[in-house]
């Protein structure tokens, strides 16, 4: 039973990594738009270019109506850039056959695409009552409109003499604009309310989940227990599947992140219910046992209820914002001030300044008053900080001057305060950078043996009180360093989704060292029970891969201080890695010991995270036939496959099986890089070069893993599996790199294509006029 829920889950997590929400009510009213983006422009086709002029969407409309999904986004794209292109039409412009036939095309498009996308609509209000009114009035607004644009752009009978006195786009511009106007708002207000629509399937969900969990609290009997944990198990698949597409969907990356973690917690937490609750029916006198479970359940309520607040943007009372916790935004925000002044000298009062420095400084002391810190960092950081103030009251000075008198020397002094202080703060944040980074480093390498760990399994099968007594103190105190180091690595994130990551990191520290206790205690108290000691593998699992995470974390932190990369996320919302790899008995008669397992599995999750990763890329590319994309979809789905075989599923069954795997996976890897080169000819030189740095990174790589592929087994297949699978995560690493800048420099290459086609069409035009 649990195998198939958790490899339901599984299957879900996949798939979630690419795809966008799919809800019958959305979907239906995005394809009701999409022959719009089809038809033709006026001038030649060109039409996209136009979105991008004035006011939002090149057009002004309501303002109240905030687009907070991609999928709607995305939807109105090719309505606003139609209709922005009969906008921006020039009057004075020529007005051949052509020309005229061209408008009127685009006219009728709109009026079809929205005629379908309104009968879509009213059948999305006929199936959601409490939303029918105000879907059919934006539905009629939408009609109305199209059918005004059909008849100000009807060109068919403009050349006749009974045309005389015909309004339309060339006499009526204010009526086009106020149609196009109102045909945006109705039709993104219908989306809107269509998004309403799959937020209220995800609450529906949640209520499910929330109902069955608190039956499962309550339930006496195991067999009543594992009824109920099968409509649960089916329950939490619906559920993942929902706010997968959810959080993919979502344009605001804090709320993502929020949503990514909310969902990791909800997945590592549905087989830590199970195991926690028969250890409960196993030992029903057990206090520590029932402790345990109470953790388990209280912390999936707290998970769902965060996602309605994510989905619904419902804050609970008290709720703080936590950019006001972090030093580097508060840096952020204080430069930013400090760097009007060069063009408003009255902008901010001086006491506001300093009180926003002495916030920021102040929030320093979570630093200087760590206990690992060391005696370096904290005097550096005690004298960054006074240099700081100092440097503060410098351009307090040279301000007040500045206002009472305007000349060049003291816009000159201004602005070299204004440098000082910033040059100050920049070097206070490399110090914060490099004091966190180190503390995290040192804690994550100090730790991975999970020395305290082991012991405390082996103090729990042997019954010793006194030794568990001893490692929980022990636990207890790793668990408050490992806290207190997110705290500092949330304040040098640099972004607010890693900010979040950071959160997450603290919590589920502060929660899983609690729990692995009690579990540590029920086994203690019975050594000899296999479910109690099942339960305390499956929390330590939870706290080994947190650790793998904290390290994935630091690294982005760093790729984001250096500039190197955005933030990533992903990996929060992968499964864990599973132990008793059936697939490594399968390659060697001999059960490989518990330390090669645990490794393997710490590289396949991190070859599983590479792999949602380049999925992201993936989809990216609108074109999904390309070379590039069909490679590297290749070259993930083979990757995805290796992630299972460290976790004893999927289809490589044997050595062969994986040696095989791998040979095509280096192959398309190759081929990859070939396409990229032929990319490369296309592009100016600077970006040629930039592209064939990377081009030379892959290649290498490839070869190195051809060559592993080739070395004899004999009897070293572990050290073999584990060459095969570090070289494969060099190369989906540095594939993720690729796919990013390729896509990039793509979009930068068909921008100049636009801008030298329309350039080109207006030279044609003014040339026959």
């Amino acid at each position: 039973m649990e195998s198939e829920i958790i490899k339901a889950m599984k299957a879900e997590r996949r798939q979630a990594g690419g795809r966008r929400v799919r809800s019958g009510a959305a979907s239906g009213l995005r394809d009701g738009l999409r022959a719009v983006a089809a038809s033709p422009g006026p001038a030649g086709g060109a039409a996209a270019g136009a979105v991008h002029g004035s006011g939002p969407f090149g057009l002004a409309f309501d303002s109240g109506l905030e687009i907070k999904t991609r999928s709607v986004e995305q939807t109105l794209l090719p309505l606003v850039s139609q209709i922005t292109t009969l906008i921006n039409y020039k009057d004075n412009t020529k007005k051949s056959d052509k020309t005229l036939q061209a408008i009127q095309r685009v006219g009728q498009a709109v009026n079809l695409a929205v005629g379908r996308f309104v009968k879509v609509g009213e059948a999305v209000a006929n199936e959601n009552w409490d939303l029918k009114e105000e879907i059919n009035i934006a539905c009629i607004e939408a009609k109305q409109a199209g059918e005004t644009i059909a008849a100000l752009t009807d060109m068919s009978s403009l050349n006749r003499p009974e045309s005389d006195g015909q309004i339309t786009i060339f006499t009526d511009k204010t009526g086009v604009i106020k149609a196009a106007r109102l045909l945006l708002s109705s039709v993104t207000k219908v989306l809107l309310l269509a998004d309403q629509v799959v937020i209220k399937q995800i609450i529906r969900s949640r209520n499910k989940v929330l109902a069955t969990t608190e039956r499962l609290e309550k339930v006496n009997s195991f067999q009543e227990f594992v009824q109920i944990f099968s409509q649960f198990g089916n329950e939490m698949v619906e559920f993942a599947h929902l706010t997968g597409d959810r959080q993919n969907d979502l344009k605001d990356e804090k709320k993502k992140a929020k949503m990514a973690a909310a969902r990791a917690v909800l997945e590592k937490c549905t087989m830590m219910l199970l195991t926690a609750s028969k250890t409960c029916f196993r030992h029903p006198n057990c206090e520590s046992a029932h402790k345990n479970k109470e953790g388990v359940f209280d912390r999936m309520k707290v998970a769902l209820d965060k996602v309605i607040e994510i989905v619904t943007e419902c804050k609970p009372n008290g709720e703080t914002d936590i950019s006001s916790i972090s030093i580097f935004t508060g840096i952020k925000e204080f430069k930013m001030n400090i760097e009007t002044l060069r063009e408003n000298l009255y902008f901010q009062s001086k006491e506001t300044l300093s009180a926003m420095l002495d916030a920021l400084l102040e929030r320093t002391e979570d630093f200087t008053d760590c206990a690992y810190t060391s005696h370096e960092h904290r005097e550096c950081i005690l004298e960054l900080s006074a240099q700081a103030r100092m440097e503060l009251q410098q351009l307090i000075s040279v301000w007040i001057e500045a206002q009472s008198k305007k000349t060049k020397s003291i816009d000159e002094e201004l602005e070299l305060a204004v440098l000082k202080i910033s040059h100050s703060l920049n070097e206070l944040k490399k110090e914060l950078h490099s004091t966190a980074a180190q503390l995290a480093a040192d804690l994550v390498k100090y730790h991975t043996d999970h020395v305290v760990l082991k012991a405390l399994k082996l103090t729990g099968v042997e019954g010793n009180l006194e030794g568990l007594a001893e490692y929980a103190c022990k636990l207890s105190e790793q668990k408050e360093r490992l806290v207190e180091t997110c705290r500092l690595l949330r304040h040098v994130s640099g972004t607010e989704p890693l900010e979040i990551t950071c959160i997450h990191a603290e919590e589920t520290f502060q929660v899983t060292g609690q729990q692995i206790i009690s579990a540590a205690e029920t086994l203690t108290l019975h050594p000899s029970s296999k479910i109690a000691k099942e339960n305390l593998d499956v929390f330590c699992e939870a706290w080994e891969s947190q650790i793998s995470d904290m390290l994935t974390l630091l690294r982005e932190i760093s790729d984001v201080f250096e500039g190197r990369r955005g933030e990533k996320y992903g990996y929060l919302s992968l499964p864990k890695p599973m132990k008793n790899n059936a697939n490594l008995k399968s390659l060697k008669p001999d059960k490989p010991d518990s330390e090669e397992q645990a490794k393997i599995a710490k590289l396949g999750l991190k070859l599983g995270l590479l792999t949602s990763d380049a999925n992201c890329e993936i989809e990216k590319w609108e074109d999904q036939e390309d070379e590039i994309v069909r490679y590297g979809r290749n070259m993930s789905s083979m990757a995805y496959s290796l992630y299972l075989f460290t976790r004893g599923e999927g289809p490589i069954k044997t050595s062969q099986d994986l040696i095989h795997q791998l040979e095509v996976f280096v192959e398309e890897g190759l081929k990859l890089a070939s396409s990229v080169q032929a990319f490369s000819k296309q592009l100016k030189d600077d970006d040629k070069l930039m592209l064939l740095l990377e081009i030379n990174k892959l290649v290498p790589l490839c070869h190195q893993l051809q060559a592993v592929t080739k070395t004899p087994l004999q009897n070293q297949v572990f050290l073999k599996v584990d060459k095969s699978i570090t070289k494969t995560r060099c190369i989906m690493a540095t594939l993720v790199q690729l796919l990013s800048l390729c896509y990039k420099l793509l979009k930068k290459l068909q921008m100049e294509n636009n801008r030298w086609v329309s350039v080109t069409n207006k030279d044609s035009v003014d040339g026959k006029t």
